[in-house]
């Protein structure tokens, strides 16, 4: 299911800026690609990456093609419904849930995803890679494979009761 970006209020942060090289004949050419990462800090986030000339135009780029990438993260409280691991490539995020008041406690590019999908209270570590885009990557794909005790229960046909015991 997409989500229209137009009808949330997108907050964008830039979390990685990489200039990246073209050896050609003449020498090199430089571009400089952007990872962005966008949300409304209520259970919307997406990532995106732009390549340009100029670090604006690549930023530019990298937020239009966040916004096409937004996934769904619930959120129980402030915190998420159980501890997952994501996976992207080598990378891997360990996101866990936290008490109230514990904050985010995550590492440089992580910490931007889960601020901008609205969490408040999570510990996350990255085990594997530490390449920003892996570990981006690696935490959007843990977040959105995060189901509440609700979502649970409608799909087996039990109610919730049944379900916690």
């Amino acid at each position: 299911m997409r989500i229209d970006p137009g009808t949330l209020e997108l907050k964008e942060k830039v979390v990685y800026i990489n200039r990246v090289a073209k050896v050609v004949k003449g020498g090199r050419n430089f571009r400089f690609s952007a990872l962005v990462v966008v949300g409304d800090e209520n259970g919307h986030v997406g990532v995106g990456i732009g390549k340009s000339i100029e670090i604006p135009e690549a930023i530019r780029k990298g937020i239009e093609d966040a916004r096409k990438n937004l996934v769904e993260v619930p959120i129980v409280g402030t915190t998420v419904p159980h501890q997952i691991q994501g996976e992207f490539g080598t990378g891997k995020v360990l996101i866990m849930p936290a008490d109230e008041g514990t904050g985010v406690i995550a590492g440089g590019p992580v910490r931007a995803v889960l601020e901008l999908a609205g969490l408040k209270d999570v510990r996350a570590k990255s085990l594997g890679s530490n390449n920003a885009r892996n570990m981006v990557n690696a935490t959007i794909n843990g977040l959105s494979r995060l189901r509440t005790v609700e979502q649970i229960a409608k799909l087996r046909g039990k109610t919730v009761e049944e379900i916690l015991g």
